[in-house]
Order: structure tokens, then sequence, then C-alpha cells
């Protein structure tokens, strides 16, 4: 079928022209301000990308199959689903293994596994043959084990660690050079750069930089190259900025690639073997079914960015440990994707967006020049002693955490819409802990604080919202009052009134009065008076942050809420003065 037709409804068009189509709909509004999105890597985004904008990207010349292909090694986009085994007797883990490959696991990988014997090696994997396995937590005495193991038995399919090779170089090398092509001994946690705080391009630089200085310590003690690099998997945490994670992985196979060939190393060894996890960091512990929704969008990227194995977290995962319901929708998510969703079946089907490019081609630069400012420091392991990779990680985990609290970065169900009648105190397993930090700690404290109150008095603070007088602005402001605090896990009610006696009726432990900037004065000096009169002494709010700011105050109003209030400190402090303890 011709396509000339439809082509010609949609004439070329200047990128002059788009730019006075849209100063004309911004009728004088910032350009900058309205459309240009400042990300937290640094790259100002563009409302659109055009062909002009991919000129000279380098990366766009490699063919399928090439090392610096971003494409990766395979021909589809299939990944294999792995998923994670918590259990330590190798008997038990054995048997949940084996269910969760009849289940549609691909890869299984065994988290706690306790091996003390080739006995207890051989027990876990029973049965396991053909199936990719992975031992996060090994030391050096499993290793040996299964160097002993694969000497001595062939292996159907690679066997992998979690192992960090930088920990004891030695070791690493001697281990290099013992094992067989079925073991990919090491692995280099980029993931926990990701749920420290990194931005996507810190992510990529410094687990580069870890690579290279493990590189460099193999090629330092003789080892061949090729095996060193075959020798390494990336473990990577997906984080909830979709394109920016497609082109994480894609510019890290990129670097990898690079790196690899300034070593000497083969085409074949430098392709990059990565494993991609959801991120812990952005979980909430309320309203925790968006969570499946994050993970799901999660291993979207991941898959679609061409990694090699993916896990999606059980949603519960931050507040307990999962059941089997849990791990079974974290497991189905995965099914549904390759399976329903097909995307499986291309490789690298964002090759060619303009934007997704551009990216890329940005944290690929980026990631390089960490990488090169890392080395000529002294390496990855005298940044990581001398403190200034924690100083790096602290300041961008301090920018992440203050989007969060101010609200600029939004957690449905946690910092906004927050649902008023869900309770998580029950739920929570005190002695379950990942280990990790999150995003909404702060905010989910707020609201388990105000639920241990009420469970222990049997009452929960009560805020009025009460609008009053101007339609428009009173409706928009006990809105955001009403969502302001909701974070704290107040019992909230919103009611329209007409006289400031009706108000100072109602029952309330705070009175938020949502109006417009010109009626503030003259109700808050009347309802004021009106307590003042019956002996009352419950506290009044104002929602916005008006003028006549001082004067409201001389009036006796207590606080204000606003745009630009820290939910936080004044949630905190008025959890203190209506009687909520530790």
């Amino acid at each position: 079928m011709s396509t000339d037709n439809l082509l010609q409804e949609f004439p070329p068009l200047s990128t002059q022209a788009w730019e006075e189509a849209i100063a004309k709909d911004l009728k004088g509004s910032a350009y900058g301000k309205k459309l240009i999105w400042q990300t937290e890597e640094g790259l100002a985004v563009k409302p659109y990308y055009r062909t002009e904008d991919v000129l000279g990207l380098l990366h766009l010349d490699g063919a399928h199959g090439d090392p610096l292909c971003l494409r990766g090694a395979q021909s589809t986009g299939n990944w294999r689903i792995r998923e994670e085994i918590d259990l330590a007797d190798p008997e038990e883990a054995n048997l949940s293994a084996r269910h969760a490959v009849a289940a549609g696991a691909e890869e299984i990988a065994f988290c706690n596994v306790q091996i003390h014997h080739a006995s207890d090696l051989g027990m876990l994997l029973a049965g396991l043959q053909e199936i990719p396995v992975n031992f996060e937590n090994a030391k050096e005495p499993l290793l040996r084990l299964l160097i002993e193991r694969l000497n001595t038995q062939k292996a159907t399919s690679r066997i992998g660690t979690g192992f960090d090779p930088l920990t004891n170089v030695d070791f690493a090398a001697e281990l290099v050079r013992a094992a067989t092509p079925a073991l990919v001994p090491f692995a280099i946690h980029g993931g926990e750069f990701e749920e420290s705080g990194a931005t996507a391009v810190e992510e990529v630089g410094l687990t580069l930089a870890a690579a290279v200085d493990f590189l460099s310590e193999m090629q330092a003690r003789k080892v061949n190259i090729d095996r060193a690099a075959a020798s390494i998997a990336f473990r990577f945490a997906i984080g909830s900025n979709f394109f920016f994670q497609m082109a994480k992985f894609r510019a890290f196979r990129l670097l990898w690639a690079q790196v690899v060939e300034r070593f000497g190393g083969s085409n074949e060894s430098a392709r990059a073997l990565i494993h991609a996890r959801t991120s812990r960091w952005n979980k909430t512990v309320y309203d925790p079914h968006v969570n499946i929704l994050r993970g799901t969008t999660e291993a979207m990227s991941a898959a679609l960015g061409g990694v090699d194995s993916i896990t999606v977290a059980a949603f519960d995962e931050c507040y307990k440990m999962p059941d089997e319901a849990s791990r079974r929708l974290a497991r189905n998510t995965q099914i549904l994707l390759k399976q329903e969703a097909l995307l499986s079946r291309v490789a690298d089907p964002g090759a060619g967006s303009y934007y997704l490019e551009v990216v890329t081609d940005f944290i690929a630069r980026e990631g390089w020049k960490l990488m090169q400012k890392i080395e000529g420091a002294g390496g990855y392991r005298k940044a990581q002693m001398d403190g200034q990779m924690q100083r790096m990680l602290e300041q961008s985990l301090a920018a992440k955490e203050k989007a969060v609290e101010s609200r600029r970065r939004i957690f449905t169900g946690t910092n906004d819409f927050a649902n008023l009648a869900e309770k998580a105190l029950d739920r929570i397993d005190s002695s379950h802990s990942t280990g990790h930090r999150r995003a909404t700690e702060s905010y989910e404290e707020l609201r388990l604080r105000t639920e241990r109150h009420a469970a222990r008095t049997g009452k929960c603070p009560r805020v009025l919202l009460a609008e009053f007088g101007d339609v428009k602005m009173r409706t928009a402001r006990s809105g955001f009052a009403a969502s302001f605090f909701a974070c704290a896990g107040f019992d909230i009610v919103t009611l329209q009134f007409h006289s400031v006696d009706d108000i100072a009726a109602e029952d309330a432990d705070l009175i938020v009065m949502c109006s417009s900037d010109a009626e503030y004065l003259s109700l808050a000096t009347e309802l004021s008076s009106r307590f003042h009169a019956i002996g009352r002494t419950t506290p009044i709010v104002i929602a916005g942050n008006p003028d006549t700011a001082e004067q409201l105050r001389a009036a006796g109003v207590a606080d204000f809420v606003h745009i630009r209030s820290n939910p936080i400190e004044v949630l905190t402090k008025w959890q203190q003065r209506l009687g909520i303890e530790e």
C-alpha cells in the first residue's frame, strides 16, 4: 500500500515554523519556564526534538552485532525473568525455586541461602540444571565450592554471584584464572548507587569507574582481559524516570564496550551482561498497590532498554516479607509484558527516537566524564575511601529528598492524594527491614505517628477545612489544604459556611480557613473575636500566603499553609501542638 498520499497530508515544517507557533500559544509566557524541563542529571529537556538534534551523535553509526551498538547482543529484546528466593535452608530454597520456575521464572537468585559444603550445594541446585542461577550473598568459600563443582560437573546454564571483586582483588584474579565459562563470579552493584541517591549519570559513571578499577587490577596481575571482562555482571536499579532509565542501559553498554576495547579486549567480551531490579527507593508503605504500577513501568523501561534479566520486586517488600500472592503478582508482571505486551520481540525498539538518542548520548558523555574524573583523582576505591563518592551521593540524595518533602516530586497516596481511610500500622512487620533508605519515609512516619496516637487514645485530631466566600478561591484552597493535612493522617472534614457563627459552632481541633486573600482579614478577625467571647482556643490556620499575614497573626491566626510551606516541618509542629507524641 502506497503511503505517498498519506504523507502529502503532513508537509514538512521548519523548526522556525514550530517555534513561531509555540511563541504564539505561549502569549508572552517565558519559554524556558513553561516548556523546558531541567532534570536532576543536568539536561535541559526540550518540548520536542527533530533530526538536527541527533546530527553528529557517533553511536548512531553502529550496526547490530557491533560491540559499540546500543542494541546489545541479541536479535530480539528477550530478557529473563529473575526471581529472588530469600530462604536460608538449601532444601526449602530449592523447592521454592522450582515452584517459581514452574510458574514462569526463567532465572533464580538465592539471596540468603546458607551453603556449608558440597552436599548443600548439590541439594540446592537439584532440578535447576537448565536454569541460570545466581548467589547474591556469595563469599569466598562458596565461590571455591562453585569452581570445584563446575570443574567436575558440566554446567548446562550459567551460574553467577553477587561477589564484589574489589573486596579482594588477589582472590578475584585467582578466581578468574580458575573459573570455567559457565561461571560469572563477580558483580558490580550499580543499583546501590541509585538507591543511595545517584542520578542516572552518576549511576553509570560510578559503575563504570568500579569496573575500570577491576580491569586495571586484573591487568596488573597479568590476567587475560577477555576472561576478566567476561567474569563481571552488572546490577542496576530501575528508577522511575522512564526514558532516562531506557537511555541509561543503552549508554552503559556503549561505554562498557569502549572500556573493554581500550583495555585490548575482544568484541565478544565487550558485551555487558546487565541485570536490573526495580528500585527500592521509590516504594511506599501507604497506597502500596501503586508500587505495582511503579514496578511495571520500571520493568518496561529496563526491557526496552535491552537488559539481560529483570527482577520485579513484590509490591509489599518494603514493609513485610512478601507472601505467595505478592510474589506471583510480581512474576506475572513480567510474563504479561513478554507474552501479552510482546515487549520481548524487538531489540531496542526506541532506536531512532530523537529524544531517546539525545538522552542516551548525554548520559554516555556525562557518565564517561565522571568516570574519567574519578580515575584522574586516583580511582574508584580511593574515591570510596576518602569520602568523595559518599559526598557526591549525599548531595544528590539530599536534592531528591528535598523534592519529595516539598512535594515537587509526587508519590501518589503518600505525599499527595492520600487516602484518609487507609491505615498501615497493622500491616507493617516491625521486624522486617530491607536495609535501604526510601524516599517517603518522613511522610510515612507522620501518618504512622498519628495512627499510633489514635490507637492509644481512641481519637484522631479533627481538622475542619472551612470554605467561605469566593467560590473559585475557597475550592482551590480547600483542595490544597486537604491534600496537605492528609499527609499527616488527620481526620479531615470540608464544609461550606456563610457565617462565622456557624464555623465557631463546629467541633474541630484545628480550623483551616479557605477563602480569598481579600476576605481573610475580616473573616479571621471576626472568628477570633467570636472564639474569645465563648472561651474557645481552637487554632486558626489560613490556607494561603496573603499580604496581610502580619495583621492576621495579630488578629489571632496561628499559621499559614501554602505552596512554599515545608509539609514535614509544618505537620510535625501541628502534631505536637495537637498532642501527638513520638
